[in-house]
């Protein structure tokens, strides 16, 4: 494995554990030469998956571009990376497991969506404001109203179970 900082291609691998997602090992690495220390996963090689864009073309699953997107959405948020690579490991599960060779954008747009609104309301808004192309302030107050339902509800719920 190549030292991303000085590019030396032996390292010693220092602690290894499965991570939580239990599909991916994550490795702590040391540079043999410059003793930096660096984070790798390995993971089995999946399948080939295409993902069927709105206007009917197809391209390649890509785990990245759905961590770029949650990344972006989570910038200044109190959200750790651990938290963001389990969301995405567990929308690439859920997808894996829910289609054969090819699924709808919308689909992985959608399952985003859930996971976010669970992890940061904040964060869930940013990627929504992206990914659903609002057309006007209307559909803004819409989506921060249901936002405002759950959280209202999960305190109705959190609040009756500490009664119980």
């Amino acid at each position: 494995m190549r030292c991303p900082k000085c590019n030396y291609n032996k390292s010693s691998v220092i602690d290894s554990r499965q991570a939580e997602d239990g599909n991916t090992i994550r490795r702590r690495r040391e540079c043999e030469n410059c003793h930096t220390r660096f984070t790798t996963f390995e993971r089995v090689e999946e399948l080939p998956l295409l993902v069927i864009k709105k206007d009917g073309t197809r391209e390649q699953f890509s785990r990245e571009k759905i961590l770029n997107g949650i990344f972006q959405s989570a910038q200044k948020r109190p959200v750790s990376s651990d938290d963001i690579e389990q969301v995405v490991s567990h929308i690439e599960q859920r997808v894996r497991s829910e289609y054969d060779g090819e699924v709808p954008s919308t689909a992985i747009g959608n399952l985003v969506m859930d996971e976010l609104a669970e992890l940061d309301e904040i964060t869930y808004v940013r990627f929504a404001s992206v990914y659903k192309s609002f057309k006007d302030v209307d559909e803004i107050e819409e989506l921060l109203q249901q936002i405002t339902n759950r959280v209202h509800s999960k305190r109705k719920r959190s609040h009756l179970d500490e009664t119980d």
